[in-house]
């Protein structure tokens, strides 16, 4: 497995792994499905801001992807970080989701980055039980905070200090 930053050319392959996911289950509370373009702006804008866009890859093709950016606009919010992670299926307990986490908080760490906060839906067990794994802490619970599949979801903020 390689973990690199991603690139232009890889948009295809993220949104052909992120999509299914907005659009199938409950990992995302978005709806909307990104386009090539979404995620080729999204690396530029992330790397202009002093964030990033990992991938991880092997032969077979793409594993998972994660990024980051501010938590919240305003310089006040400037040392801290949300992330989002993609996994993909036939990848799930093989090590990939921890490595790609490692990159990004070593990334996030190494430009001033002081809290890492991830946002999951609360019924999404496995990514609970991944982000407390790794050292996240549960900081905060918002009931029906989004909706989708005609159903309200509660979020649950998990925040690990860098």
């Amino acid at each position: 497995m390689i973990i690199r930053p991603a690139i232009d050319s890889d948009a295809p392959a993220i949104i052909a792994l992120w999509n299914p996911q907005i659009r199938d289950t409950t990992i995302t509370v978005s709806s909307e499905e990104r386009t090539a373009d979404d995620v080729r702006q999204m690396i530029a804008s992330r790397r202009a801001a002093g964030t990033e866009f990992f991938v991880a890859e092997e032969q077979a093709g793409l594993l998972g992807l994660v990024t980051y950016r501010q938590f919240r606009p305003g310089n006040g919010y400037a040392h801290s970080m949300e992330h989002t992670i993609i996994i993909a299926p036939g990848a799930w307990g093989r090590g990939v989701g921890r490595a790609l986490m490692t990159t990004l908080e070593d990334h996030a760490r190494s430009m001033g980055g002081h809290t890492m906060v991830a946002v999951v839906t609360a019924e999404n067990d496995r990514a609970l039980a991944f982000h407390r794994a790794l050292g996240y802490v549960d900081v905060g619970f918002l009931p029906e905070q989004g909706r989708k599949f005609d159903r309200w979801l509660d979020l649950v903020f998990l925040q690990k200090i860098l």
